[in-house]
């Protein structure tokens, strides 16, 4: 039963909310503040963290820099706020998704099986009724570059060592490792690797790009990972 950390000062909201988790398959543990759900983190691991930004003693954002201190445990940040400050800042610090408040129940839920069919370790597959065929794709070693991905351990090493990816990052890593020199687009990314379509001002996977950049060491070729093609997507650079 995938285990689901709720983090949220509003005590009806996550009342509710772990009520809809639980009918759906999940184990939720809640807490009220971000320094709360630091110390249940050093306690036991968690499949993934609902993080809301607005609360008290410690807020999401400051959560959420400590959180990628130390684990890489999946983040979804919620927010009352619509504020593309506040939604950049969480992705570019490693959020995995970020879901405006009011949100749809089910859009909240399949947003969560999204990231979880995204970086579920294959020695402890989670048992979720509409996780799709491509979860079980192969899971043999890829190699591009110098970079070693094993899918199976959800590791990406630069020769010989640990790029500390988040689990969102080594999805798209992986899948455009799996298509070099194919344009990918930003809409088939989201679907992909997000679970939900692609909405105008959508920086999400824009900013998963940008964090792999920075993560990802120079080329022993000198070229650049990725391309950016206006309006079109991005690809995995394989020659000048």
């Amino acid at each position: 039963m995938p285990k689901i950390l709720l983090v949220d000062d509003d005590v009806d909201l996550t009342e509710l909310l772990a009520e809809l988790l639980s009918l759906e398959g999940f184990k939720v543990h809640t807490v009220h503040n971000g320094q709360d759900a630091l110390e249940e983190l050093k306690l036991q691991s968690y499949d993934l963290i609902l993080l809301d930004v607005m609360m008290p003693v410690l807020n999401g954002i400051e959560t959420l820099k400590q959180v990628r201190q130390k684990y890489n445990t999946p983040v979804l940040m919620l927010s009352a706020r619509d504020d593309e400050i506040d939604r950049v800042l969480g992705l570019e610090l490693g959020a995995d998704d970020y879901l405006p408040k009011p949100f749809n129940d089910r859009e909240l839920v399949a947003r969560i099986k999204a990231i979880l069919r995204r970086t579920v370790n294959s020695a402890k597959p989670l048992n979720l009724d509409t996780l799709p065929e491509s979860v079980y794709e192969d899971r043999k070693l890829l190699q591009f570059g110098g970079v070693q991905l094993h899918p199976g351990r959800q590791q990406a090493m630069f020769e010989g060592r640990d790029l500390d990816l988040t689990g969102t990052e080594f999805a798209l890593l992986q899948m455009l490792m799996r298509h070099p020199g194919q344009i990918l687009s930003r809409e088939l990314l989201s679907l992909e690797i997000l679970g939900k379509r692609l909405t105008p001002y959508d920086r999400a996977i824009d900013m998963h790009i940008s964090n792999l950049r920075k993560k990802l060491p120079e080329r022993n070729d000198n070229l650049p990972w990725f391309k950016t093609l206006r309006s079109r997507g991005y690809l995995l650079v394989t020659e000048q």
